[in-house]
């Protein structure tokens, strides 16, 4: 079990954990010392250089360059309203945005980690509203959503305190490290529910097959 997790890890995180971590830190750190304007275009130089090594190494820019994008807009809010802050304004609104998303898929009983697994797994999507299945789903998706409250009111907190060290310490705790423990909790609660709902794995369903089903063991 330990062994699969790390896989599934491996294939979620894809080793761009960096690209969003490290900018953020070198502008609080340039931010302190040499103002706003430098603390921008550092990292805004740093996620640059990190797209540049993807590029070079062959590898997946798509973080890298989606992080030079955010530090650009974010930095431009940060400017215009002369608040260091506003650095982070995109990074909350969109987890904002996020929470909403997710509590909407409750809503409507199209549980956004089932997306999220059909997204990143390619499973038929209609394998996950089968009604031994959805379940499953639907109670990881509610662990997620309050995951994202908790978040995203701790970000608005720390936001309207303008205390720019704190965001970024939040930021970094709450991303990779929860991110992980996040994930690791889905995928063990998840093949555990999808066992005790007894209902067809994946295979299973799309050859057809009739109960008693043997499940879903591997991937959630």
């Amino acid at each position: 079990m330990i062994k699969e997790i790390f896989e599934e890890l491996r294939m979620v995180l894809s080793g761009q954990s960096l690209d969003a971590i490290v900018p953020p830190l070198v502008y609080v750190i340039v931010n302190s010392q040499a103002g706003l304007g430098p603390a921008i275009i550092s990292s805004g130089l740093t996620s640059l250089v990190f797209g540049l090594i993807r590029l070079s190494r062959k590898q997946n820019w798509f973080y890298a360059l989606g992080g030079l994008i955010g530090i650009l807009i974010a930095g431009i809010l940060a400017l215009i309203a002369h608040n260091a802050t506003n650095y982070f304004l995109p990074g909350i609104l969109s987890n904002a945005l996020i929470l909403v998303i997710s509590i909407l898929s409750l809503i409507l009983d199209r549980p956004m980690a089932a997306y999220a697994s059909h997204l990143t797994r390619g499973w038929k999507l209609s394998w996950f509203w089968v009604r031994e299945v959805k379940p499953a789903y639907r109670e990881v998706t509610i662990v997620w959503t309050l995951f994202f409250l908790m978040r995203t009111l701790i970000q608005i907190t720390l936001y309207t305190q303008a205390d720019v060290s704190a965001l970024v310490w939040a930021n970094a705790l709450m991303g990779l490290p929860v991110t992980i423990v996040i994930l690791v909790i889905s995928y063990v609660y998840g093949i555990w529910r999808l066992k005790t709902l007894k209902g067809p794995g994946i295979d299973e369903y799309l050859a057809g097959k009739q109960p008693p089903y043997r499940g879903q063991h591997r991937g959630f």
